[in-house]
């Protein structure tokens, strides 16, 4: 149960200036570390171990589902570079997992078993539906909302972020696989441009999907972009941070394979969607620590108005 002490709902006396101006008045420092204790009191690692679950399952779903149906109509081309490239999307061991699924993809869609590709893609939409209703769970305990929407509500909310954000962070682990080998060749200067133009280009599309998510899923009436920006900010640099960091690590850690052996991958993986997760909602608590400072600051000055206008009252009385 989430101990996080609500926010306000002050969505609609909160403006871009005002925002700018509570962020200068807060300082970054402190609201990051505010933002930590939040992020605690609403008990964001359980969420996140929640999430990191379902999105593994999703990613390993989505690859062997959507590159089968691929291959299956004869799209080898296009499973063969997703095979060659996916790895290098995640960080060490984790890769090779997806690269598995990829192959398994490419085994099931050339037998042409359009059945089980399709029964997977219900499971697909069913597991991204309920990671989604995770995410809203998540949300509403770090903005102090301990009442999720009604099931219905809920879960059909879910579903509609699913089909929408689910694809953009999709597209977005893709870009970041697809790297031209410089060694190469074949390789031509759009294909060295391309190298670098990926990066913005998926970064563009984390964030975006990371808005819609701190718009659309939490229980309450959200304030305006502005507001929203700097925590989905902070939360696509940590994410990046903690990509980077890891993949050093099981570059320079030789152990962890004989450590974990052939499961080596599968933790990987569930390391880094977990850390994954974490930075998300550690940048949503960023978000609702900005809202709730400025709902305080609002609060302490109609307060202090008020004892102002008192001994003038009493004057005039």
């Amino acid at each position: 149960m989430s101990t996080a002490k609500r926010v306000p709902e002050t969505a609609r006396g909160l403006d871009a200036d005002a925002a700018r101006e509570t962020l200068s008045e807060v300082g970054k420092k402190r609201l990051l570390k505010d933002a930590f204790v939040r992020l605690r009191a609403a008990d964001g690692t359980s969420h996140s171990r929640s999430l990191a679950f379902m999105g593994a399952l999703v990613l390993v779903q989505a690859l062997i589902v959507l590159l089968g149906l691929a291959a299956g109509f004869g799209s080898v081309g296009l499973t063969k570079t997703v095979a060659d490239n996916v790895g290098g999307a995640v960080p060490g061991p984790a890769g090779s997992v997806l690269t598995d699924a990829v192959e398994q993809a490419k085994e099931v869609g050339s037998a042409h078993e359009f059945l089980p590709l399709l029964l997977g893609l219900l499971s697909l939409v069913i597991t991204a539906t309920f990671a989604m209703g995770q995410m809203e769970r998540g949300l509403n305990r770090i903005y102090g909302v301990e009442r999720d929407r009604p099931a219905k509500q809920k879960y059909s909310r879910a579903l509609l972020l699913a089909v929408t954000v689910g694809p953009l962070l999709g597209a977005a682990l893709l870009l970041i696989g697809f790297a031209p080998d410089p060694d190469n060749p074949t390789t031509t200067s759009l294909g060295e441009a391309w190298s670098y133009l990926r990066w913005p280009i998926a970064l563009a599309l984390v964030a975006t999907a990371l808005a819609l998510i701190l718009r659309f899923s939490p229980n309450r009436q959200q304030p305006g972009r502005a507001w929203l920006s700097f925590g989905a900010t902070t939360a696509v640099v940590l994410w990046i941070a903690t990509t980077v960091i890891l993949a050093v690590s099981f570059r320079f850690a030789s152990t962890f394979p004989q450590t974990y052996g052939p499961l080596a991958g599968v933790v990987a993986l569930l390391l880094w969607t977990y850390l994954s997760a974490l930075a998300i909602f550690y940048g949503v608590a960023v978000a609702a620590e900005l809202e709730a400072t400025a709902a305080t600051s609002a609060e302490q000055g109609k307060a202090t108005d008020s004892a102002l206008s008192e001994p003038a009252l009493a004057e005039t009385s």
